[in-house]
């Protein structure tokens, strides 16, 4: 056993800390055992233009989840016990070890991936770590792409330094009691500000020729309806923090496909009322290392589908 395996005996690479024996079959909050399972290999053409160019980012999906977000758009590859209704693909997910990761990133890199985007691949953080590793060794030269919810524990993510180049992550909340109703987790905003630190310190702004991100910072604010207010605090914060030494992307993208949701706000999409003020509010504090998004995104048919396989159209 290595010692990054160890991590999985008494669990705490989130910052819910549950403290379970995931190498023997015990499960916490993100509902997964020991084992990394992949829901989806492919290129990907939806990320930011600076992460998916002209081929596409070579994104690794992984099956469960430690925030749990009550109006997750990927639910079908989140457990029943993380989320009401969860788990309807978890079987089509495909086990994977360390070796089996390293060879999808080096086959998304030979069919001409940009980088290697891992998605949600916090709860498998010891497999993450050997099979970067395993693939920097065998001849991966691309980008690596860390794209998290923003619900990072820093001791954890100080075990991918080095290999690691960009840093999505997202900033879902700046006040606890929106964090506990929509995420269980009103120690998000505490989290996501020092998870950022760390990703900070380990990442500075590059780009090549073209304008592909080689390393740096992207963190993703998604506007939920009807709360501008807190999506305006979590801009101002990221302004006042660390200025254009990192960009953010901001998010119209919300769409409403949970049956159930606690909030009647979140059973509809944003208005261009409410995206058109976010991007006023960052424009008047003068940010320009920003995207925005154009037309609507807010689809379900930008939701890929979770069957296990590699997609390399």
């Amino acid at each position: 056993m290595t010692d990054l395996e160890r991590l999985y005996e008494h669990c705490a690479l989130c910052p819910r800390m549950c403290g379970v024996n995931r190498l023997k079959g015990e499960r916490g909050f993100c509902g997964m055992p020991a084992e990394a399972s992949a829901a989806r290999v492919s290129l990907h053409h939806w990320e930011e233009p600076c992460l998916s160019g002209q081929n596409g980012s070579g994104t690794v999906f992984f099956a469960g989840c430690s925030l749990g977000c009550v109006y997750c758009q990927n639910g079908r590859i989140i457990p029943e016990q993380v989320m009401e209704g969860g788990g309807a693909d978890l079987g089509r997910c495909i086990v994977k070890d360390s070796h089996a990761l390293a060879e999808d990133y080096l086959l998304l890199e030979q069919n001409g991936a940009h980088n290697i985007n891992l998605v949600t691949a916090s709860h498998f953080l010891p497999q993450v770590a050997e099979s970067l590793a395993i693939a920097r060794e065998r001849g991966l030269r691309i980008p690596v792409v860390y794209n998290t919810s923003g619900y990072e524990r820093a001791d954890s993510l100080r075990h991918l330094k080095g290999l690691v180049d960009i840093w999505l992550t997202d900033f879902r909340y700046m006040r606890p009691e929106t964090a506990a109703a929509y995420s269980k987790a009103p120690d998000y905003p505490d989290a996501a500000k020092e998870a950022l630190r760390e990703m900070m310190s380990q990442s500075d702004l590059s780009f090549d020729s073209d304008g592909m991100m080689r390393k740096g910072v992207i963190v993703r604010v998604l506007l939920l309806p009807g709360h501008v207010k807190e999506a305006e605090e979590i801009v101002t914060y990221l302004w006042q923090e660390y200025g254009d030494r990192l960009y953010i992307s901001l998010l119209s993208q919300y769409t409403p496909v949970r049956k159930s949701v606690p909030d009647p706000l979140l059973s509809r999409k944003v208005t261009a009322r409410e995206y058109r003020r976010l991007i006023d509010h960052a424009l008047s504090l003068g940010i320009s290392n920003a995207f925005i998004q154009e037309g609507s995104s807010a689809k379900e048919s930008f939701i890929p589908e979770f069957d296990g396989n590699v997609h390399l159209d």
